[in-house]
């Protein structure tokens, strides 16, 4: 179809023309006058504009970034994206490999210590869970059952099949409760303990388990509200420290050796070693004397098995009558010297009870430590001496304080921190501490409601300072592995006399546990506390190495920091978010919160399968 209108309407006339002409001739010499500066208006602006007050105002204002938050960016490059590990490194434990241990001296177990690979050698992978992994049943009942897919090593259920350590039973083990040294199970052991040892007041609340096996006597102390720590090494008994963490008991891959145990003095109310093996007369007494001083004043400590009662068991142990009544009565000397007095001997049972003070003691002091810091021990070389009591005033004084009982020690003050132990730590500061991590976790809590249910049972404080987080989340469903990095202030012992548990630990370097053995990992400060100390990535696959499938993570730490915490995290299969302080979003400290995807690996290959 054509154009409804006429094309010669379009056509303007020639005087149309002129007068626009003219008018832009026009406007374009106007415009030239005033920008020479000559017109009236410009000049009234200039004129006003000398007039103006407002630059020294402006002078002062700053409008410099003071905080940052992550904005996306989609021409940032992507988070690099980390590959399944290997198969064969299911059960990696960085500083315990067998094939690095086997270069090291058999000589005081040096070989069963920690030797962690250099940076070079560092795996830059994620650890693959077994095929089949299914989440610990909750406690009670994980005391007592373990996934045979998550620990599939049958070899104990052999080897100590008639000591009732661990049974397997269809896609499950069974944990009966025995031990070698308590056949009729650690119910009635413990009860035989308690004749002497005020297991069931609060007075003893934190023990040590030197050799532990698979922890049953750890297991079986928390019905009683006493929190057992327990090590053993990764040793020919394959996994008795994975099935304790299994089964949701306190423990770490370690050893009595060369080396000084990664606690501080006075951290224990008890002791034991339950055929642990460790030979306490040897050395001229140096592993009973590391004992010593890691035994709280009053502290108790239990020998079962060689030598007690060598005249039933010489010809079983295969060993003479006068051997064994030799190293007993070497052990009987060097708990004397220690200051220590036996309080029980009956069949397989010794009890000693460590003095509350000196004073009663004849100690020679040319046996003293010379080292005026007893808490000084990560990769510190055991010395043959005995760790001085702290002075007292009176012969009923307990040396270091007197702690009250559990649960009321939990929130008491610590004597360490009564005393001025703890630089820059008041009553005062300690009782703010504890009232703002009661904050703090309640906020977690209303981000994530499985916190303080049966979900998270294992759980880890990666910089746990005065043990706030801990001590505001205590509950008997769960424990809290509270961690003072090395390189932190040293408030572990603070720690322990709340009545909780703790270790040492540098984060450059992988911690001591098997992968998968803790539900949730919490860190207050941390990766500012190691910035430019040791790669964030490396940090950050340790803690994946050891985090359950959909275990959770929570960072509080400065926004600029979480930033490259979450560009590392979104590459580990993690799903990560970050939320603003309890005081608003203006607070330049967020909390980071993620949940590590399940996902299995796969033989054969370096697939995964979600």
């Amino acid at each position: 179809m054509g154009s409804k209108t006429n094309p010669t309407n379009r056509r303007r006339s020639p005087l149309s023309i002129i007068i626009v002409f003219g008018l832009c001739c026009f406007f374009y010499l106007l415009g030239t006058w005033q920008k020479s500066g000559f017109g009236k208006g410009d000049s009234i602006a200039m004129d006003i504009t000398k007039k103006t007050e407002c630059e020294d105002d402006f002078a002062t204002l700053d409008f410099d970034s003071h905080h940052s938050i992550p904005i996306p960016d989609s021409s940032r490059p992507k988070s690099k994206m980390f590959k399944p590990c290997d198969y064969k490194y299911t059960d990696y434990t960085p500083c315990h490999e067998q094939d690095r241990a086997m270069k090291f001296p058999r000589e005081n177990m040096v070989y069963r210590e920690r030797h962690c690979p250099p940076q070079e050698e560092k795996l830059k992978c994620l650890i693959p869970a077994p095929k089949g992994y299914s989440t610990p049943f909750p406690w009670p009942k994980g005391r007592d059952y373990v996934h045979y897919a998550n620990v599939p090593y049958k070899h104990l259920t052999v080897e100590k099949a008639n000591q009732h350590w661990v049974e397997y039973q269809g896609n499950v083990f069974k944990f009966p409760g025995g031990g070698t040294m308590f056949p009729q199970g650690a119910d009635a052991y413990i009860d035989e303990l308690a004749i002497v040892i005020p297991i069931k007041d609060g007075s003893v609340r934190t023990a040590l388990d030197t050799g532990c096996g698979v922890a049953s006597w750890g297991a079986y102390l928390m019905k009683r509200n006493v929190l057992a720590f327990s090590f053993a090494p990764r040793d020919n008994h394959e996994a008795q420290v994975q099935f304790a963490l299994e089964r949701g008991v306190p423990a770490i891959i370690g050893v009595l050796g060369s080396i000084k145990l990664p606690f501080p003095a006075r951290s224990f109310d008890m002791a034991q070693c339950s055929r642990c093996l460790i030979p306490w007369g040897e050395n001229d007494g140096t592993y009973l004397m590391e004992v010593d001083r890691v035994l709280r004043p009053g502290g108790f400590w239990i020998l079962s098995g060689p030598p007690i009662n060598w005249k039933t068991y010489y010809q079983t142990w295969k060993r003479s009558k006068e051997d064994l009544k030799a190293e007993q009565t070497k052990i009987e000397k060097l708990a004397e010297s220690l200051c220590w007095e036996k309080k029980y001997e009956k069949g397989d049972i010794a009890i000693w009870r460590k003095k509350i003070n000196a004073q009663s003691c004849k100690m020679n002091s040319a046996d003293f430590c010379k080292t005026s810091d007893a808490e000084n021990v990560w990769y510190k070389k055991i010395e043959t001496c005995v760790t001085p009591y702290p002075k007292v005033k009176s012969a009923n004084e307990v040396a270091g304080g007197e702690l009250k009982k559990f649960p009321a020690r939990l929130q008491a003050v610590p004597p360490r921190v009564s005393k001025g132990l703890i630089p820059d730590v008041s009553v005062e500061s300690y009782q703010e501490d504890s009232k703002l991590w009661k904050t703090y976790v309640a906020t977690y809590k209303k981000s994530n409601r499985l916190i303080g249910t049966s979900r998270y049972r294992n759980i880890m404080d990666m910089n746990a300072g005065l043990g706030g987080f801990a001590a505001a989340i205590d509950s008997n469903k769960l424990w809290v592995m509270n961690v003072v990095p090395t390189i932190a202030p040293n408030t572990l012992g603070a720690v322990f006399e709340r009545g909780l548990i703790g270790i040492y630990h540098d984060w450059c370097e992988g911690f001591s546990t098997y992968p998968r053995t803790y539900d949730l990992i919490h860190g207050n400060g941390l990766f500012s506390l190691y910035e430019n100390k040791c790669d964030f990535e490396d940090i950050l696959l340790e803690m994946d190495r050891i985090l359950r499938p959909e275990g959770s993570v929570i960072l509080r730490d400065e926004v600029d920091v979480l930033t490259r915490v979450m560009k590392i995290a979104d590459g580990m299969r993690w799903d990560v978010k970050l939320l603003d302080h309890e005081e608003g979003p203006f607070v330049p400290k967020k909390i980071f919160v993620a949940t590590k995807q399940y996902w299995v690996g796969s033989k054969g290959n370096d697939t995964s399968s979600e």
